[in-house]
């Protein structure tokens, strides 16, 4: 049978029995999907995210991934045979969001020479055992700031489509950086050395607002949830002054500008007061560490309602690897440097009243151990119940996911972290969660990747 005839008379029947009326016969309808599984929790205390004051003995209806209901658990009928999980003797508290990880980085031996000596498949390796790590220790939403290849991309389509277990992952992709800035990895080596991501570009390096237009939506077109940007120098590049600004007036505008019209938020590193002050009068919508704020930094981000991700653990993280020698000796005097100038920053922000979303910068200190930042900010001076509305309704505005997640309420996803003790009379205990729900489901066991 010849094909093209073939097809032509399958379409000319399709034509013919269009224009005669005929209708093909009603599709046999689809086995019935099953009823969501349905869990009546009881919570002894429950802190919902928003920051009001924690309630006593409420019961929560997880219906599949959604909370169903949230009212006292004496309202509540379970009927027999229900699922009933009894958390009576425990606090209740939303899904944790961390808005600065680096899922597919783990700062150890050698690890400056990664992206020479490793590819993107040992990079999303890593970053799936990472995943589950940081899902276990109470996370189930990240953003993850930076990768070499997309290989978080990667991550994030397996972990919605169920192949591997994590936290849901919102990701920028490569860093926009300019050329010898933080983002730019061939600055440790010889001339000609080039690291190429997928559309052939010098991954994530771009110099003059056209490119960096084009770097934009090239992050945008493979994947990118989020823009990051290196507006200073950091700790650990080489050949760059921590407080030094990166990129122009011209660039980081055009970089914002691109990102905004393409429905992106931007997140700009930013250690040194110039490069903070230029990236929040270009329009960022966070700056990440923030270390070095003085009045008029204060001032311009509360004018720009720019949030700012402290990241205090990576502060402590490169002070103990500077002392201990565990970092290279150019990256030691910077590391020694940012920790008390990083702590006096935060509490001029939240003196202030600069809006702050929780971040900890883990892969710069051990995934799993998220919740730390949460002693070191209210080490800090941040009220308790400050750090979790941080970590749960700001981060999800931040995100951009707030109407899915960050408190809980009716209609919201069934996302859940359960603590033994009270984290507003001891943070600590946010370290060591007891049970992680996420999408309605148990996470087991939790806590798992912690000793």
């Amino acid at each position: 049978m010849n094909p093209k005839s073939s097809l032509f008379t399958a379409g000319a029947f399709a034509l013919l029995a269009f224009a005669a009326g005929w209708t093909a016969p009603a599709v046999v309808a689809a086995e019935a999907r099953p009823e969501p599984a349905v869990i009546y929790l009881r919570a002894g205390v429950l802190i919902d995210g928003t920051g009001a004051a924690p309630r006593r003995d409420i019961g929560l209806v997880l219906k599949g991934d959604r909370i169903a209901e949230v009212a006292p658990w004496s309202r509540l009928n379970p009927p027999a045979g229900a699922r009933i999980v009894d958390l009576s003797g425990k606090t209740v508290l939303p899904g944790l969001i961390d808005a600065h990880v680096h899922l597919s980085m783990s700062l150890g031996p050698g690890w400056e020479m990664a992206p020479v000596k490793t590819g993107a498949a040992d990079a999303a390796i890593l970053a799936t055992v990472n995943a589950s790590r940081t899902l276990r220790a109470g996370f189930t939403t990240v953003r993850n700031l930076g990768d070499r290849a997309g290989e978080t991309v990667a991550l994030r389509n397996a972990i919605d489509g169920g192949i591997v277990e994590g936290p849901h992952v919102l990701t920028a992709r490569a860093m926009l950086s300019m050329t010898g800035g933080h983002g730019d990895w061939t600055n440790a080596f010889q001339p000609g050395v080039v690291i190429q991501g997928p559309g052939g570009e010098a991954t994530g390096v771009c110099d003059s607002p056209d490119a960096c237009r084009a770097m934009v939506r090239l992050q945008v077109k493979y994947g990118a949830d989020v823009i990051k940007i290196s507006a200073t120098g950091g700790v650990l590049s080489s050949g760059d002054a921590i407080g030094a600004r990166q990129f122009s007036t011209p660039e980081l505008e055009a970089i914002v500008d691109e990102s905004h019209a393409l429905g992106r938020k931007v997140a700009a590193h930013a250690h040194g007061t110039d490069g903070i002050e230029a990236a929040v009068r270009a329009g960022v919508d966070s700056i990440e560490h923030g270390s070095i704020l003085d009045d008029e930094a204060v001032r311009l981000m509360r004018e720009h309602g720019t949030w700012l991700v402290p990241t205090l653990l990576a502060g402590e993280t490169v002070e103990i690897r500077g002392k201990s020698g565990g970092l290279p000796a150019w990256a030691v005097d910077k590391a020694l440097a940012v920790r008390p100038l990083m702590e006096g920053s935060f509490r001029r922000a939240v003196k202030a009243g600069v809006k702050v979303a929780f971040g900890t910068d883990s892969g710069v200190s051990e995934h799993g151990r998220n919740a730390r930042e949460f002693e070191l900010m209210v080490g800090a001076g941040m009220p308790p119940m400050d750090a979790i509305v941080a970590a749960t309704l700001n981060a999800a505005t931040l995100l951009g996911v707030a109407g899915d997640r960050g408190t809980i309420e009716a209609g919201k996803r069934a996302d859940l972290v359960v603590v033994a003790g009270d984290p507003l009379a001891d943070i600590g205990v946010l370290v060591r969660p007891v049970a992680v729900f996420k999408d309605g489901r148990p996470v087991e066991p939790p806590g798992a990747a912690l000793p």
